[in-house]
C-alpha cells in the first residue's frame, strides 16, 4: 500500500518525492500499521482501507522521524541503519519531505477510497491531528527537547511518552474501531490497550538505549544518559523499569478479553515486545 500511495518522483520537484521515498522505505518494524491492520480485525473492517489508515500513520510517523533527526532536534547520523535523510539528501531537502509526509497522511485518509462514509474519514483525520499535534506527538516533542535541563519525575516522564509516541499508537488502535463504525466504550478500550502497550514499547527501547549497541538497533545508543535526560530506566533502574513493562504488558492483554481470539496478535504484542532487541 506505500508503494500504491508515495509519489513517484517526477519534474522538477522530483527530489523531495525521492527523499521521502527514501524516509519511508528505510526499513522499520510497521508497528503502527499492524495495530492498525489487527484492530480492524476486530469489527470486521475491509482490509483494503485498513491497509491504507496503516500506510497514512506510517508517513506520518515517518515525518516525525525525518525531523526528529534534524540538527536540532535530535541530531542524529543514522537511522535505521542506514544515514539519516538530511545526511542522504540535506537539511532543506530533509525538512521538506518531512512536511510533504505529514501532509500525505491526511489526503490519504481524505480520500473517498479509505471509507465510503465522509464522516468516518472526518473522524480519522480529526483523530489523528489530535494524536500528531500541540497536545500529542508534537507536545510530547517539545517536552522532549526541554528535558536535558529539567528534573523529570516518573509521572513527568510517562506524560512525555504518553504524548510523543502513545499517541500515536492511540490512534493506531482506535482507527480500526472508528472504520468499523463501533462503539464508544470500544474505543475507549482499545485506547486503554494501546497506553498500556505503548510503554511498554518506550520502557524496552530505553532498555535498549542503555544495554544494546548501534549494530543492534540500527540507531544511535547512549543519547538519553549522555545528555541527562531522565527515562524510567533510569528512574527505576533496569530491574524496576522491566517489571513495570512486565505488569503493563499484562494488562494490555487483558484488556483485549472482552474480544476473545479475533486478534490474537494484538494480545501477544505486549509480551513480544518485552524480548525485542531492536
Amino acid at each position: 500500500m506505500l508503494e500504491q500511495v508515495l509519489p513517484k518522483p517526477h519534474g522538477l520537484h522530483a527530489r523531495v518525492q525521492e527523499a521521502m521515498r527514501y524516509a519511508t522505505f528505510a526499513g522499520g518494524k510497521r508497528l503502527r500499521p499492524f495495530l492498525v491492520l489487527n484492530s480492524a480485525k476486530l469489527f470486521d473492517v475491509d482490509p483494503a482501507q485498513a491497509a491504507r489508515v496503516g500506510a497514512a500513520i506510517e508517513v506520518l510517523h515517518t515525518y516525525s522521524l525525518v525531523h526528529d533527526d534534524l540538527p536540532c532536534m535530535d541530531d542524529d547520523d543514522l537511522r535505521r541503519g542506514r544515514p539519516t535523510t538530511h545526511i542522504a539528501y540535506d537539511e532543506m531537502t530533509a525538512v521538506l519531505a518531512g512536511d510533504a509526509l505529514l501532509t500525505l497522511a491526511f489526503e490519504i485518509l481524505a480520500e473517498p477510497a479509505t471509507h465510503a462514509s465522509a464522516e468516518v474519514r472526518s473522524a480519522l483525520v480529526l483523530r489523528l491531528a489530535q494524536a500528531g499535534g500541540h497536545n500529542g506527538m508534537i507536545g510530547g516533542q517539545m517536552i522532549d527537547m526541554q528535558a536535558a535541563q529539567s528534573t523529570f519525575g516518573i509521572e513527568e516522564v510517562k506524560l512525555l511518552q504518553r504524548l510523543k509516541t502513545g499517541q500515536l499508537f492511540e490512534f493506531s488502535c482506535e482507527a480500526g474501531a472508528i472504520l468499523g463504525q463501533a462503539s464508544a466504550e470500544d474505543r475507549q478500550r482499545l485506547r486503554d490497550y494501546a497506553h498500556d502497550m505503548g510503554l511498554v514499547f518506550q520502557i524496552t527501547d530505553d532498555l535498549l538505549d542503555v544495554t544494546s549497541t548501534a549494530e543492534k538497533t540500527g540507531k544511535a545508543v547512549g543519547k538519553d544518559q549522555d545528555q541527562g535526560k531522565a527515562t524510567l530506566v533510569s528512574l527505576m533502574g533496569i530491574d524496576g523499569a522491566r517489571a513495570e513493562a512486565e505488569k503493563l504488558a499484562r494488562r494490555a492483554a487483558a484488556t483485549l478479553a472482552p474480544y476473545g481470539n479475533a486478534a490474537p496478535e494484538l494480545a501477544e504484542l505486549p509480551m513480544f515486545l518485552l524480548d525485542r532487541e531492536s
